[in-house]
């Protein structure tokens, strides 16, 4: 979906996710460093995640879209390959 064709809504709950991402990659510290958020304000971001997830699944049921996009580790392995054909040369 292009981002000017989701309702408002949907384009607020996008930019506030996209936001708050940005500031998670911003303040993540290097290892063995002192994380500069409070454990209360990470707590809130996982919270507002939670909560701009749930809202997006319910626009999502309510527009009749079925998500079945799912999170996987870049090491995981494929439940499928894909086969390229190439026709025979005579």
């Amino acid at each position: 979906m292009d981002f000017n064709s989701l309702s408002k809504e949907q384009q607020v709950m996008v930019a506030m996710r996209k936001t708050l991402a940005n500031i998670i990659k911003d303040t993540t510290p290097e290892p063995g460093m002192i994380h500069p958020l409070s454990k209360d304000s990470v707590e809130d971001i996982k919270a507002c995640f939670a909560l701009i997830a749930a809202r997006e699944r319910e626009l999502m049921e309510e527009m009749g879209v079925e998500n079945k996009a799912r999170p996987h580790f870049v090491d995981e392995q494929k439940s499928a390959d894909v086969v390229t054909f190439h026709k025979p040369t005579k």
